[in-house]
């Protein structure tokens, strides 16, 4: 009986080690399929002029939002919309893109302002000033 239980024991602990494993090995591929996305992907600003934006409601904002995401959906993988900010006549979107060129296309196609667009060449932050 007692062999029985440390059999058990034995097979549930190599089960759970195998299951680890796997989930390490599916992350370490995830993690580098993004690297190899984001390789290829810019990062752009882009600043939309949009009168009286500040005072859109909320359902306008959902509503430009889930223009956006149909339009994104339409055009595949190359194009990816992180966050925008709005402003008083203003939104600055940030977005990951293979090229100017697609984000212009994606303004097109969902009736957007792209007033300028702008490739990011660096991010910093408060952590900047104290990294090695």
């Amino acid at each position: 009986m007692k062999s029985n239980i440390h059999y058990s024991a034995l097979v549930i602990v190599i089960l759970l080690a195998f299951s680890f494993a796997g989930m390490a090995q599916t992350n370490f591929v995830t993690e580098n399929s993004k690297t190899k996305k984001q390789a290829t992907m810019k990062m752009y600003v882009i600043e939309r002029e949009i009168p009286d934006l500040g005072k859109f409601t909320h359902e306008q904002l959902k509503s430009a939002s889930q223009t956006s995401c149909g339009v994104l959906k339409s055009m595949g993988p190359k194009i990816e919309w992180v966050h925008s900010y709005v402003t008083g006549n203003k939104m600055y979107c940030i977005y990951r893109a293979e090229s100017v060129e697609l984000i212009k296309e994606h303004a097109q196609k969902g009736g957007f302002p792209a007033n300028s667009i702008v490739e990011v060449s660096d991010i910093i932050s408060p952590a900047t000033a104290t990294a090695n």
